[in-house]
């Protein structure tokens, strides 16, 4: 099993994903591969493939031996396996009936306004600095934090200390440093939390205050919130911003008219691959699935990003369409029970960024060659340092 394809697989451009998952997947949509901790793997790249391990609850995120479970990497939030194994079903369930509520689509929506009133807000403030502007810095990245921190009920004061612990925990390559800010995003999680105790509010960490789990558990959640209420949406924006700029018809078109905007937000969340690392999933017991027979406990990892542009649910999938029509959805935010509570909450986001930035800014453009961008390979949510912009 020497000759396996091991991950990481390198891309040739920022906005493509790497060769080697199209060329699985056209071969195998579910193969062996070897991970960057040298274990192998099952590599799923197809999207129907996808969709089945998302709805079968024979796979997880535990293991029934964490300390030898192989790994996707040496990253501690999703490098591996998370959660109890005797649990973590129930532990799941107990979850998403608790906050399913806080994250519904109603709820959601009613920040619709307060969200377009940030995104105007960070404009008029870039449009004051002038040009040139790092749109990351300026937009992408104070945005979601602003609104996940009213959403959790987070003080946005703290912003600059989890945006530093966040920062640590996407680090691929010092386990001990990734585990050590794991550690303390779910410790300053859950001190908010249980400071809710005695002063609830209309918050998702009001609602974990009372929820009858582990305060480990309630520890970890809550951390998790936090990290990925933002922290996946940042790079979201920066790579739609980017995307569009690759293609000024589409540009031009969506600053005509508004009403592409809800399509053309779910072609960048089809398109938008700021990370190729992968979903982590273990077998419980053995599934035959796509073909192939998982053996419990062995590892399966999800290319989602790979899947969103498989040629056998969408035509001509390598190509960027805002006015695309397809039957089938994109996996970027999961499937089934498996599926992304934040999606709504994403998706508002997005929107009010793409309605309001190139009517606002129709000359914008980047303020660097594009090779020159600084991507962050290292990091577990990948993205860029920067995002240099003028108009």
């Amino acid at each position: 099993m020497s000759g396996l394809p091991r991950l990481p697989f390198a891309r040739n451009d920022v906005l493509e994903i790497a060769p080697e998952f199209g060329q699985l997947r056209a071969a195998e949509p579910i193969t062996r591969v070897r991970t960057a901790t040298g274990d192998e793997a099952w590599l799923v790249t197809g999207w129907e493939e996808i969709r089945q391990v998302f709805a079968d609850e024979r796979f997880g995120r535990s293991h029934p031996t964490p300390a030898s479970a192989p790994r996707l990497s040496n990253s501690a939030f999703a490098g591996g396996p998370t959660g109890d194994h005797a649990t973590e079903r129930e532990v799941h369930d107990s979850m998403r009936r608790l906050l399913t509520p806080a994250f519904s689509a109603r709820r959601v929506r009613r920040l619709t306004g307060r969200v377009e009133l940030l995104v105007d807000a960070l404009l008029d403030r870039m449009a004051a600095q002038g040009p040139p502007a790092d749109l990351h810095g300026t937009l992408s990245a104070p945005l979601p934090v602003h609104v996940i921190c009213e959403l959790l009920g987070v003080p946005y004061r703290d912003r600059e200390r989890f945006r530093a612990i966040a920062e640590e925990m996407t680090d691929l390559t010092d386990p001990a440093r990734s585990a050590a800010a794991q550690a303390e995003m779910n410790a300053y999680s859950f001190a908010v939390v249980r400071s809710k105790r005695e002063r609830p509010g209309e918050d998702v960490y009001s609602d974990l205050a009372t929820a009858e789990l582990p305060e480990a558990e309630i520890a970890r959640i809550a951390g998790g919130l936090l990290f990925a209420g933002h922290e996946t949406t940042v790079n979201q924006i920066d790579y739609g911003v980017l995307l569009l700029l690759r293609d000024p018809e589409q540009r031009d078109a969506l600053a005509r008219d508004p009403g592409r905007v809800p399509a053309a937000v779910e072609e960048i969340l089809r398109m938008a691959a700021p990370s190729q690392h992968g979903l982590v999933r273990y077998a419980h017991e053995d599934v035959e699935i796509g073909g192939v027979t998982v053996r419990a406990g062995e590892l399966v990892v999800l290319a989602t990003f790979a899947a969103n542009r498989d040629e056998r649910a969408f035509p001509d999938p390598e190509r960027f369409d805002i006015g695309r029509e397809s039957e089938n959805a994109h996996v970027g935010f999961g499937y089934a029970g498996r599926y992304c509570l934040g999606a709504s909450l994403a998706r508002i986001e997005l929107r009010a960024v793409f309605q309001a930035l190139f009517p606002r800014f129709p000359t914008l453009s980047l303020a660097v060659p594009y090779e020159e961008l600084e991507v962050r390979s290292d990091r577990l949510t990948g993205g860029f340092a920067a995002l240099p912009v003028a108009w």
